[in-house]
């Protein structure tokens, strides 16, 4: 199939200045939502500049239905491709519905005025953005999140199978920011309309688009769905931030939370093993830290559905798994044994024990009677948390005696393990 918009190996810089892109190249089906993302100055507008052919590439190519998009004619590339700008101040005192009815130029007649076609596809295009009471006022009178949603209801009317976007919700409130976004969804899902928008909300480009172009040092650096491109990993190379990516359940998309500046610099846990032993979001948070400081992190026995499972599973963690409301079985017990094997350090949250998973206690003190490092986290007084009629705390003194670390909250983690994988 061929794709509706192609962009093969462009490269662009202003001038004799340094290179803004370079070779970048991707593909767009008809009908996709694509956003574009990437720290400032990564080349975004200047890349929907070039698609738009408002700027022409020192290199490469950009195909609308495999035809060079630089060989059309700008009134009939106009009929076919809306552009919202970033900038959209206007000085002439047009009124809002005038301003809209620009959009019908590309489909217009030389000296043809409005017909009452394009006075409906206008009237259309400012409801759908919520700017029909606005018509009669001054284009240059309005806010500018109101000046945003009339220049949306323009390239509407022009009636585009591509829609092109720079930072549409940039002057916009939150309300408008999910209006504007739903809406032009909609306009993807149900009028095919292909949707490319530069964003800088990276959670508003995880939740509305089907693929994201990851944007860095002129370059694409990854691209493809967004939970594939928008990983904390990406995110702390492009971004230098920290973040805690958790699912949406009401979306079935991922929510981006930033943490704080990336501090993975300072630990060395690249070549660190960790076996975790967590449950019931004891080790949802830890999880994703560890990962962004570089440790190589196992878990297990998880029961399926656990919170921490799914944590672990969204992360790529390797993990031993049981059904829930079942003890473990030997032979999961014999693969958690061999995750824990591999570990340099165990890690013990501050989880319940009965007879069901005691045996993952006696596996962290069968390592830790081997020379494995032993972290246990939370109050060293288990009797809250033991309904085994008193074995695990007995399992869980013999650790204490062995001298396993005890740490009462989970953050001070990071400074112990940074600690022993620098004396590794």
């Amino acid at each position: 199939m061929i794709p509706h918009i192609a962009v093969e190996k462009l490269s662009f810089k202003y001038g004799a200045n340094k290179s803004v892109l370079e070779k970048v190249s991707f593909k767009v089906e008809k009908g996709s939502f694509v956003s574009i993302v990437g720290p400032n100055g990564s080349g975004k507008s200047t890349l929907l500049k070039n698609i738009s052919a408002s700027l022409i590439p020192q290199k490469g190519q950009v195909f609308l239905k495999s035809e060079d998009i630089f060989s059309i004619k700008p009134k009939e590339l106009a009929a076919k491709v809306a552009v919202v700008p970033q900038e959209t101040m206007i000085q002439f005192p047009f009124t809002v519905e005038e301003t809209v009815l620009m959009g019908r130029m590309p489909h217009q007649q030389r000296f043809q005025g409005d017909t009452p076609e394009d006075l409906a596809i206008a009237r259309w295009g400012m409801e759908l953005t919520n700017t029909w009471h606005l018509k009669d006022r001054l284009i240059s009178e309005i806010s500018g999140g109101e000046r945003q949603r009339v220049i949306v209801a323009r390239a509407l009317t022009q009636e585009p199978q591509v829609l092109l976007l720079d930072e549409p919700t940039a002057h916009l409130d939150l309300q408008h920011q999910m209006e504007l976004l739903e809406l032009l969804q909609s306009l993807n899902k149900t009028g095919q309309v292909t949707v490319l928008a530069v964003l800088h909300d990276l959670n508003l480009a995880s939740q509305f688009s089907e693929y994201v172009l990851l944007l860095y040092q002129t370059k694409v650096f990854a691209a493809g769905r967004p939970e594939e491109t928008l990983t904390a990993h990406n995110i702390r190379q492009v971004y230098g931030i920290e973040v805690m990516i958790t699912p949406n359940e009401m979306t079935g998309r991922n929510n981006i939370i930033p943490m704080a500046r990336s501090t993975s610099k300072l630990h060395s846990g690249k070549n660190y093993r960790l076996h975790l032993i967590c449950g019931g979001g004891t080790g949802t948070f830890i999880m994703d830290k560890l990962v962004q400081y570089g440790y190589q992190v196992t878990c297990g026995v998880l029961n399926i559905g656990d919170s921490d499972w799914s944590k672990a599973k969204s992360l790529g963690l390797p993990l031993v798994e049981e059904a829930p409301f079942t003890g473990i079985r030997p032979e999961i017990y014999r693969k958690n044994q061999e995750l824990i094997n591999r570990a340099d350090a165990v890690v013990l949250m501050p989880i319940p024990f009965g007879t069901g998973n005691l045996g993952n206690l006696e596996q962290a003190r069968n390592a830790g009677k081997e020379g494995k490092t032993i972290i246990l986290v939370g109050n060293s007084d288990l009797s809250s948390r033991d309904f085994t009629g008193g074995k695990a705390s007995r399992v869980y003194q013999e650790m204490l005696d062995e001298g396993a670390h005890v740490l009462k909250e989970p953050r001070e983690i990071f400074t112990l393990l940074n600690s022993l994988s620098q004396q590794k």
